[in-house]
């Protein structure tokens, strides 16, 4: 039942690598995106979250300019998935870590609910779970992409303002994107290599 409301949609292959191999990355068109929602409702669905805890965030930015010229944009924020992760080089467990495949995790059987990954996080993209002890975020839907689909926020979009894809592959259409339309990470004067990039308006 759940397929019927939810099509399935299939990443495009790479030939001569599998998903394990892939470094993951996403860039978001923050001229396409309309803050509809629809991206945080369903990662809220499919990872079984509560109706105020959100991974997914969609904010406003602005008004910008002179009445009656005023502008704003939607912005949207969840975890960046950085290459020199902040919260994984501070976790005295071990729970925080990047997997192979670029995307950084939280094994919730080592998490101690100490809480310093959500202070050293640049980008306040982790929540402590009070329920379960432990804390956590964005998946970037890794076992949807182990199992060659998009990520829930991805297939949602009906505008098309997501893409994910490998950043080691030059021809692939998420490296296209970044080299043609300048897309940048957020704050990377931090130094964290962010694999989350950006086209704003």
């Amino acid at each position: 039942m759940r397929e019927l409301v939810h099509p399935v949609y299939t990443l495009p292959g790479v030939p001569g690598r599998g998903v394990m191999k892939l470094q993951w990355g996403m860039v978001i068109d923050l001229r396409r995106c309309v803050g509809c929602h629809a991206c945080t409702v369903a990662c809220q669905i499919e990872n079984g979250l509560e109706l105020q805890e959100r991974w997914n965030k969609v904010f406003k930015v602005g008004p910008e300019g002179h009445f009656p010229y005023l502008t704003y944009y939607n912005f949207t924020a969840a975890c960046m998935h950085c290459q020199e992760a902040p919260c994984v080089e501070g976790c005295p467990t071990g729970a925080s870590r990047r997997e192979d495949n670029g995307i950084v995790v939280v094994d919730e059987t080592r998490c101690i609910g100490c809480k310093f990954c959500v202070l050293v996080c640049p980008y306040e993209a982790r929540r402590f779970d009070h329920k379960r002890g432990v804390v956590r975020k964005c998946t970037l839907c890794i076992e949807r992409l182990n199992n060659g689909q998009l990520p829930r926020c991805v297939e949602t979009c009906q505008l098309k303002a997501r893409h994910v894809g490998d950043l080691d592959d030059p021809e692939g259409e998420v490296v296209q994107l970044i080299r043609r339309e300048n897309a940048q990470p957020l704050f990377p004067h931090l130094g964290t290599k962010p694999s989350v990039y950006y086209i704003v308006p």
